[in-house]
């Protein structure tokens, strides 16, 4: 579904990603491991076209993600991409629910119906009770759930994940992990996930380990 060949990345004269290679199937779940610094976050953004490599490509269902330029890329990412962050980056003057719709109203969908899928989505999660509330009036468990619910709002076919879980208790931590398996049952969606939670890290159907900038064999 997706891969990528020899992805480098500097910042000034260090080199963070070091010829990265990777390849993803569709419906897979793939968590990544390493220490800090080892170039983890830079990769993900990388692959979630967030950021550019300096060299190397990215290939997305055939489709070589280096020859769009940055209004394709950003149609291209809102159509095909869900992002799941550790800080949730929900904005704070709007509710759980109009939150979820924002990424689909940046698509042009339809308003009514995208709120009656926002709120199928926040139902699903556990939130539909919560949808008006604001995110400070929000545990950081349900915080995370409505960033989950967000992720989903235009069917992406690839769920990038950063630290997920590095802010919740062990309890909701749990939940959430077991929600990325339920959601690839139902949806049949492709997770990368970049972890420190060794738990997670165990249940991915692949564990691959970054050091210094190079995914190890």
């Amino acid at each position: 579904m997706i891969k990528t060949q020899d992805i480098k990345k500097f910042f000034g004269d260090l080199e963070v990603l070091k010829g990265v290679n990777i390849e993803i199937q569709k419906g897979e779940i793939v968590s990544i491991v390493g220490s800090s610094g080892a170039g983890k976050t830079t990769f993900l953004q990388i692959l979630g076209t967030l950021d550019t490599p300096d060299s190397g490509q990215i290939i997305f269902e055939n489709q070589d993600l280096s020859k769009l330029n940055k209004k394709e890329l950003a149609h291209f990412r809102n159509q095909n991409i869900g992002f799941i962050f550790q800080f949730h980056h929900l904005l704070p003057e709007f509710s759980a629910l109009e939150n979820v719709c924002i990424p689909a109203f940046l698509a042009k969908k339809n308003k009514k119906e995208t709120q009656e899928k926002a709120l199928q989505l926040l139902k699903r999660l556990g939130l539909e009770h919560r949808a008006n509330h604001k995110p400070s009036q929000l545990s950081g468990g349900e915080q995370q759930r409505v960033s989950v619910a967000r992720a989903l709002i235009n069917n992406p076919q690839l769920i990038l994940a950063d630290e997920p879980s590095g802010n919740l208790d062990s309890r909701n931590a749990k939940e959430l992990h077991q929600l990325f398996f339920d959601l690839r049952q139902e949806f049949n969606q492709t997770f990368v996930i970049v972890t420190h939670n060794e738990e997670l890290a165990e249940m991915a159907d692949r564990k691959l380990t970054m050091k210094d900038g190079k995914i190890l064999e």
